[in-house]
Parts: structure tokens; C-alpha cells; sequence
């Protein structure tokens, strides 16, 4: 615990009410990966997180870096930050504040800079108190708009909001930490900078939601815009000291990229996934963008970690017709790309969704043998494709539905994304995994990607696998109801169920007492009777 002087006043503050931030282009809030990754069965607060990460080790509270705090200090503690500042000190509501960004490894060594410039200049500030926040706070799918920030700074007055930036600045030049997103930072280092909310206050946002505010000319609270992309309201002109850090923004670009970009076709905090094409040749290709210190792993692997083990791995893979062909990685700017061939098709998640029959009322007969033919068949698709992966002595690591791509005629599967991926030779565990096809900690190396087989096995039917992260012997009473709704033998699941349930639990734990009669659900086709399995 840090060191304090005589006078310091320590304070549990209730947690300040967060609003929901923006949801990006219709997709889910990306705060609630957060919550979702706290606890491994419940919903909680990130400050409240039980998960022990590979990256961290014994890592402690950041807050032993603080040194000594000085007397008269005061320390509140809400939410996912620890705050400190000069008992009675004046914070304006609103005005431009300073974020420190830092890698896992470096937050110690900033923290205990930055906390010194603050006491000698009584500035108030909050940072990030734990390594497993830290790494929450900067993951793959964090959220875009808040990720990075590990310190605020509030100039208590504007004229100190120059010097601080300044001195700062050098303080921690050549330090490393991620780009925050919704910043300008200043130079190459890790200070950024932000005109916002010091307190908090809200207004109605898009559909009556509370957002975080800005008080306008005026006095009217108004939404304080927090996207990943730097903004400033209207009425504020930013210091003329910003002209330069300002101009290297505008001009800032993917230097080196001799590419033509068309399009997004996915953003994650790491970096994006674009749509391409080669003016030299016409060929239309996919890049993949790594940002440097951000998009982290439970293993502390940044997104260009990853994506350069994911070229290693693609060019084991080359030839083979069920991966992406890789062109080249290259720089662009500060970030990483990796060129590869566009892949034709929908996504195997997308084409699921779409053709599902048990998403509309009463299926047919024939609907439902139609979906069970191409199941089988598409099932038959990736397990050739991972064996053929495994004939390369590369284990996938990540498989999941979203991870295969489907051509149009349905002959030909595509595995994306090998950014999880390893050598056989490794038996190692995947850093990122899709709970609904996620190995358990017993699994390592080839039987991570068997297990994920056995997942979409079952999923293809029925996409409740997520549960089994719960009970893995409820992968027999999934087997059940596809074989009571699809014209699919119940035998044939069987493999399936014990490469889930494991050799201590194999597929007899159907022998429990059978459940008492429950109502028809959209399951079993509420218009026909129950299907006997036919002999395979």
C-alpha cells in the first residue's frame, strides 16, 4: 500500500452513476465486455473482478508505486479508479484534462512519475489501481472510446493546463503506451489530451439515455462526446500550444500502405479489419491492423504480437485451399498490417443465422431434414479443414462460427483468424477463445480445436454451447433435443458428447432420472410428434 504522510483522509465514495457510452454502429455496448469478464459465471462491476491472468502473475495494486502521499491529500476510491487530491481543492466541472496511456509493464514506473508532478503542483488525478483492470480497461474488445487511459489529470486552473502538458511530456517521453483513441496526443509519447466532464453530470442522450455532459455558452448540459475518434465541442477554440500535436494528427496517415482502402469490415480495440484492392494488379484483399500496446490478450500479447504470430502461422499454412493466402506485412504509420487474399462468402455465423429453422414458428418436415443435411455437411467441411491445419503442425486455437467463412455454392469452408493459433509442438492454451466454443483448462495444444469441433457439432443444431462453460454435461441434453427435432440418430452425437463431458463423464450420464414433462417448447417442433432416432 502507498506511504502517507500525516493528514491523509481515505475515503469509500459510493460509485459515481455511469452511463451506457455510445453503442457503435448498432452493435452491442462494448462496456459489457467488461462486466461480462469480471467474474467467470456472473455479471459484475470490472473493479470487483476475481480473474486470475496469465499476464499479470503475482502482479499487486499499482498503488504501491505512489510512494508517499503528502498530508492533507485526500483518496477516494470509485469504480475502476482510485482518486487523489488536495483536501478542498477546487476542480472546475468541465475543461481540457490530461490521459496517461501505459503498457502493463511500464504503469508502475509512470504512475510513480506522473504522481510526483501532481503532488508538487497539487493537481488532482485518478489512475487505473490493478494490472487485471489495466488489462480489462485495453483488451480486444474493450471499448474503443475509453480504452488506454490508465491516469486523468485535472488542471485545476486553465493556465496550468500548458505547463503541465508540457513538463509531463518530457517526463515520460520514449515511454510506451497505446494510442488513446478519443485523444490528441502530444508528441510520440503517452500523454493525450481532452476537452470533457471533470465532474459528472448527464444529460438525455439517444433514446432518452443518460450520457455523460458538457455545460454549453449557454449553461445547458449537453452530450460530452467520448467516440473513438478526438473531437471538440463547438463553442471551444483548442490552446494555440496544440497547433503542432493538432497538424501531426491531420497529417497522420498509413504512411507505406501502397493499397487502396474501400471499406471497414470490422473494428476491434487492437485494430481494424479493412477491404482493399491492389490499384498495381486489381486484386481485392483484406489488411488486418495491429495497434501497437493495445488489444490485449489474457497472456499480455498486444494486437501486433498477434498478428505477427498469425503471418508466422499463415505462411506454415501456404497452399492449403481452407486458409487465407498472405501477401505481405508491412508498417503503416505506427501500426501493423498483414495483406491477405479477400475470401468470398458469408460467415458461417451470418449463414446460421439466416437459414435456422428453429427461428420461425413450426418448421416442417422437410425444413428441418434440409437444415440437418447441410449441417452434417457443413460439419464435414471444417473438421477436413482443421485436419488439414493439423497436418501442418499448427493448431487453430480459436474455432468458432464467426471464424469460418462459407463459399456461396456451400462446397468450400475458409478458417479466419489464427491470431490464437500455435504449434502442435507447444501444447499450449489459446489467450482468446469464444465462450461458446472455448476448450476447459484441461484441454491444451490439438484438443483445444477437437473440443471446439465437438461445440459446433451440437451448435449447428442447437447454439446454446455457451451453457456448457457451466455444466459440460449438459452437452447430452443437447444431444437429446436435436435428435428429438432433427431427423439426426442420437448414436451419432455420441462422440461429440464425450469429447465434451470428458472420459470421467461419457454420455451414460443420460442414464439420470428422466425430467419431469415439461411443455413444448420451440425445441421439438411444437406440430409433430416425438421423432424416434433412426438407425444410422
Amino acid at each position: 500500500m502507498p506511504r502517507r504522510g500525516p493528514g491523509v483522509r481515505i475515503s469509500i465514495a459510493p460509485p459515481v452513476p455511469v452511463a451506457p457510452h455510445r453503442i457503435e454502429g448498432g452493435r452491442v455496448n462494448p462496456e459489457y465486455a467488461a462486466y461480462a469478464a469480471a467474474h467467470p459465471l456472473f455479471y459484475d462491476a470490472p473493479h470487483h473482478a476475481r480473474t486470475v491472468l496469465p499476464a499479470l502473475g503475482d502482479a499487486g495494486d499499482y498503488a504501491d508505486a505512489l510512494g508517499t502521499v503528502p498530508p492533507g491529500w485526500e483518496e477516494a476510491r470509485r469504480g475502476d479508479w482510485r482518486s487523489l487530491a488536495p483536501a478542498g481543492a477546487h476542480i472546475p466541472p468541465q475543461g481540457w484534462k490530461i490521459h496517461v496511456s501505459a503498457s502493463l509493464e511500464a504503469a508502475p514506473r509512470l504512475l510513480a512519475t506522473t504522481a510526483r508532478l501532481c503532488f508538487d503542483r497539487r493537481v488532482p488525478f485518478k489512475f487505473v489501481p490493478t494490472p487485471t483492470l489495466l488489462l480489462l480497461r485495453n483488451g480486444k474488445y474493450a471499448d474503443r472510446a475509453g480504452s488506454g487511459k490508465f491516469l486523468t489529470l485535472y488542471p485545476p486552473r486553465p493556465a496550468d493546463f500548458e505547463p503541465l502538458c508540457r513538463d509531463l511530456a518530457a517526463a515520460l517521453d520514449g515511454e510506451p503506451g497505446p494510442y488513446i483513441l478519443s485523444d490528441l496526443r502530444l508528441g510520440a509519447g503517452p500523454v493525450h489530451v481532452r476537452y470533457g466532464a471533470f465532474a459528472p453530470r448527464f444529460c438525455p442522450g439517444p433514446g432518452g439515455v443518460p450520457v455523460p455532459a458538457v455545460a454549453d455558452p449557454a449553461g445547458t448540459l449537453v452530450p460530452d462526446p467520448r467516440g473513438p475518434v478526438f473531437a471538440v465541442p463547438d463553442w471551444v477554440t483548442p490552446p494555440p500550444f496544440l497547433a503542432p500535436h493538432l497538424a501531426a494528427r491531420a497529417a497522420a496517415g498509413a504512411d507505406g500502405i501502397p493499397y487502396a482502402i474501400e471499406g471497414a469490415l470490422h473494428f476491434s480495440n487492437g485494430g481494424g479489419v479493412y477491404r482493399a484492392k491492389d490499384p498495381r494488379t486489381g486484386r481485392r484483399l483484406v489488411l488486418k491492423e495491429a495497434r501497437p500496446h493495445a488489444g490485449l490478450a489474457a497472456d499480455g500479447a498486444d494486437a501486433v504480437a498477434r498478428l505477427a504470430r498469425e503471418a508466422d502461422v499463415l505462411r506454415r499454412l501456404a497452399g492449403l485451399d481452407c486458409v487465407p493466402a498472405v501477401h505481405e506485412d508491412l508498417t503503416g504509420g505506427e501500426h501493423r498490417f498483414l495483406v491477405m487474399d479477400f475470401v468470398p462468402g458469408t460467415t458461417l455465423n451470418t449463414l446460421f443465422a439466416r437459414r435456422f429453422p428453429l427461428s420461425r414458428s413450426a418448421p416442417g418436415e422437410a425444413e428441418l431434414a434440409e437444415h440437418a443435411a447441410w449441417a452434417e455437411r457443413t460439419h464435414r467441411l471444417v473438421a477436413d479443414a482443421v485436419a488439414a491445419v493439423h497436418a501442418r503442425g499448427v493448431v487453430m486455437g480459436d474455432l468458432h462460427m464467426s471464424n469460418v467463412m462459407v463459399s456461396e455454392d456451400g462446397q468450400r469452408v475458409v478458417l479466419l483468424d489464427f491470431e490464437a493459433a500455435s504449434a502442435l509442438s507447444e501444447a499450449r492454451r489459446p489467450s482468446v477463445a469464444n465462450p461458446a466454443f472455448a476448450a476447459p483448462g484441461d484441454r491444451v495444444g490439438q484438443a483445444v480445436d477437437t473440443y471446439a469441433l465437438a461445440c459446433l457439432r451440437l451448435a449447428l443444431y442447437l447454439p446454446l454451447t455457451t451453457l456448457l462453460g457451466l455444466d459440460r454435461g449438459y452437452a447430452a441434453r443437447l444431444a437429446d433435443a436435436i435428435a428429438e427435432t432433427f431427423p439426426v440418430p442420437r448414436a451419432s452425437l455420441d462422440a461429440a458428447v464425450r469429447e465434451i463431458t470428458g472420459p470421467q463423464a461419457p454420455p451414460a450420464a443420460r442414464a439420470e432420472p428422466p425430467p419431469p414433462p415439461r411443455p413444448p417448447s420451440r425445441l421439438r417442433a411444437p406440430s409433430r410428434p416425438r421423432r424416434r432416432p433412426s438407425p444410422p
